[in-house]
């Protein structure tokens, strides 16, 4: 079972290593989700500038990239076009920096407050993703309950309790 605790020497997480190959799986995966970086040939990416930002088709992304502006479709269009490459960039990041983290070998790892940070924020997108997947709403934790355990969704719903569990640990440290 994971433990998170402060430490002389930073924060230190400590894993089993299941725990660790699933965080390892779900950052890779919203990795993935995220897409590449443009290219440095790109001058408007360069800048952080998007030419065509557009309210993205899967929910996961609408969800980590809400419009700005929902009654404004003009306007919620530009505000994208200025801020979801730089967003989508600090999300890249923090999925990095737990996968940079996080050894396949080692069950514990020491972060530093900027990595703890970096931590708490791809954790709470590993969550959005989920939780939309699954379409959690309030009564989740009695819908999960319910669900035969040869449920597909099952898994990722254990998973989505685990990472809540997780992220609050991380946050009580912190704070």
């Amino acid at each position: 079972m994971s433990d998170v605790k402060k430490t002389r020497q930073g924060i230190r997480v400590r894993l089993e290593a299941e725990e660790t190959a699933l965080v390892r799986a779900l950052m890779e995966q919203m990795l993935t989700l995220l897409g590449d970086a443009p290219g440095a040939d790109d001058e408007l990416a360069s800048l952080g500038i998007a030419e065509n930002a557009t309210t993205p088709e899967d929910p996961v992304l609408a969800r980590l990239f809400p419009d700005a502006y929902r009654d404004d479709g003009e306007a919620a269009g530009e505000f994208r076009r200025y801020t979801e490459m730089g967003l989508r960039d600090g999300k890249r990041e923090a999925a990095s920096t737990v996968l940079g983290a996080l050894q396949p070998a080692r069950t514990e790892t020491v972060l530093d407050e900027k990595q703890a940070q970096a931590w708490l924020r791809a954790l709470n997108d590993v969550r959005l993703a989920l939780g939309t997947r699954l379409e959690i709403g309030e009564e989740w934790y009695e819908e999960a309950s319910r669900l035969d355990p040869r449920d597909p969704r099952a898994p990722m719903f254990a998973a989505y309790d685990w990472l809540t569990m997780l992220q609050e640990s991380l946050v009580r440290v912190v704070w």
